[in-house]
């Protein structure tokens, strides 16, 4: 069976902490897990034949990246990769950037691609010379892997994705990798897994850490709040929303019912829309309360301009300190003061 989009790609299911020995099949694979597009690479199976790159939702995305494209000349015939694109800028991986490069269009796709050249970094093999890969275990995958790294001499934009074996050098990864922009956590994978499309047959630890907000606006009634939407204050004294949590769990919202008043119509917020989620269009109409409460949350470390793309963990109530102890807008995860 010869590959082709479109492809469901293996996928990932969320955990709180690294799983033990024993879990999947085989020895466990630790992967650095980066902030990006994922994406499915496909090489022509002959000379003169579409190199076609397809998003994690089936979507072909190649004239986007055309620079990724033209490397793509240094990989051989009926070649899938699966991997993760980043863009740099600036000297560190920026999302924002990289969702500019995804929708850009016309001329500007060439410029952006110059002023902001793409990555792929590579963490699977799923078809070599024509031959596919699916039923061979990770380890035989991953070997094929850095084999064609080695072999084709391969260099940026194309990246081999780190990878260990080792469970403290992992540990030391989450902890010291996740510090800068771009990497979230690990993805943990067995030795002796199959590549199975479409199923969460992988495991995924996302970097977390406490920081606090102030609570600006809730879902739900003041008696029995849903979802925080919250926000922090920026070098001009605004408002900005920066995310909002969970559904708080029972215990939570009674603790919360008390300390929350609904705000007049001098509310920094009053006429703001909101949405849903981080990246769609579907409406939330919270109540606006008085911006007075700070909330201790637990986040991960994707942040698109000031904001939260995930949605964050309500923790507790932090009476004991004000607005004025909440960190500045931009400054995105902070420790928690207490």
């Amino acid at each position: 069976m010869v590959l082709k989009p479109p492809m469901e790609p293996m996928l990932a299911q969320a955990r709180e902490t690294v799983p033990s020995a024993g879990v999947l099949p085989g020895n466990l694979a630790f992967e650095a897990k980066f902030d990006g597009y994922r994406c499915l690479l496909f090489t022509p199976a002959r000379r003169g034949g579409p190199t076609l790159l397809q998003s994690r939702r089936g979507s072909l995305i190649q004239r986007h990246f055309p620079d990724l494209v033209t490397a793509a000349r240094q990989l051989p015939h009926g070649l899938v990769l699966d991997g993760e694109v980043v863009v740099w800028s600036q000297d560190q991986l920026s999302f924002e950037a990289l969702q500019r490069r995804a929708s850009a269009g016309g001329r500007t796709v060439a410029q952006l691609a110059d002023a902001m050249p793409a990555h792929f970094i590579a963490f699977d093999v799923l078809q070599i010379d024509g031959q596919e890969l699916l039923a061979e275990p990770y380890e035989r995958r991953r070997a094929a892997l850095e084999g064609l790294f080695r072999e084709r001499g391969l260099s940026p934009p194309w990246t081999l994705c780190p990878m260990t074996t080792d469970p403290a050098v992992a540990q030391e990864w989450l902890t010291s990798w996740t510090e800068v922009p771009g990497v979230e956590g690990l993805v943990i994978k067995g030795m002796g897994q199959r590549y199975l499309p479409g199923a969460r047959g992988w495991f995924k630890v996302r970097r977390r850490d406490t920081t606090e907000a102030i609570i600006g606006g809730i879902t739900g009634t003041l008696r029995r709040p849903q979802i925080l939407v919250l926000g922090r204050y920026d070098e001009d004294g605004r408002l900005r929303a920066v995310g909002r949590t969970t559904p708080l769990k029972p215990d939570a919202a009674v603790r919360l019912a008390d300390h929350l008043h609904p705000a007049g119509p001098d509310h920094p917020w009053t006429g703001v829309r909101f949405t849903a989620t981080w990246g769609s269009r579907e409406p939330l109409d919270p109540i606006l309360v008085v911006p007075d409460l700070v909330a201790e949350v637990s986040a991960d470390t994707a942040i698109d301009r000031g904001a939260w793309r995930h949605p964050l963990r309500f923790v507790r109530p932090r009476l004991d300190v004000t607005v004025a102890d909440v960190p500045m807008f931009g400054e995105g995860v902070q420790p928690s003061s207490g």
